[in-house]
């Protein structure tokens, strides 16, 4: 009889993937918001939150918890999302670069406005070449980055993944013309090999 070969895929035996399954989370990525949170304390009891790219689901789910039931959360994602949903939080089937496009009148009447944050762990669909890779993030972050600009109250704040390249320092530069002050954070559950870094803009100006 054969003895049956063991599969070693790292990411089944990560600890964070199987510390979400226990805590019924859909991903592992809820760790890294939580670590943002922790620090910097952007999500309030009450707030209005927006998730864009909220597929799977983690980030929406936790921001709601944050918040509370006098808060909501709403999600924008392009596929649907399975996960299920407390009464505080709803989500919106859309392609974010195309929503950024519109004015913001128009962008209101589908997502809202008065925003408290506005988060991003949006990812491009990877090519392997990292130059290509992180254009493709950094045309993503401006399309969130100018959803902020046209949804957050005054003061509110902005979290957003960016695969580090050529154009992260544009980004960053972009973010600090948009907001009082900002903070380049790294979470300990990014996976070590992982290009991905965040940026969080505190202080929406006028």
């Amino acid at each position: 009889m054969k003895k049956r070969k063991k599969v070693s895929n790292k990411y089944q035996t990560d600890h964070y993937a199987r510390k979400a399954k226990k805590e019924n989370f859909p991903a592992r990525s809820v760790y890294k918001l939580k670590e943002i949170q922790q620090k910097f304390k952007l999500i309030k009891k009450g707030a209005k939150v927006l998730d864009l790219g909220c597929a799977p689901g983690s980030w929406a789910k936790y921001a709601a918890e944050v918040v509370g039931a006098e808060g909501r959360v709403i999600g924008v994602d392009l596929k649907k999302v399975s996960e299920r949903f407390s009464a505080n939080t709803r989500v919106i089937i859309g392609n974010v670069i195309e929503l950024a496009e519109k004015d913001k009148e128009n962008l209101a009447e589908i997502i809202g406005t008065g925003y408290n944050a506005v988060l991003s762990d949006m990812a491009p669909s990877t090519t392997g070449r990292k130059e290509v890779d992180a254009a493709r993030s950094y045309y993503l972050c401006m399309a969130a980055l100018t959803i902020a600009q046209k949804t957050l109250k005054q003061n509110g704040c902005f979290v957003c993944k960016i695969f580090q390249g050529d154009d992260f320092e544009e980004f960053k530069d972009a973010v600090c013309k948009v907001f009082d002050r900002h903070k380049i954070f790294k979470p300990q559950s990014c996976r070590k090999e992982s290009k991905e870094i965040y940026i969080i803009g505190i202080g929406k100006r006028v």
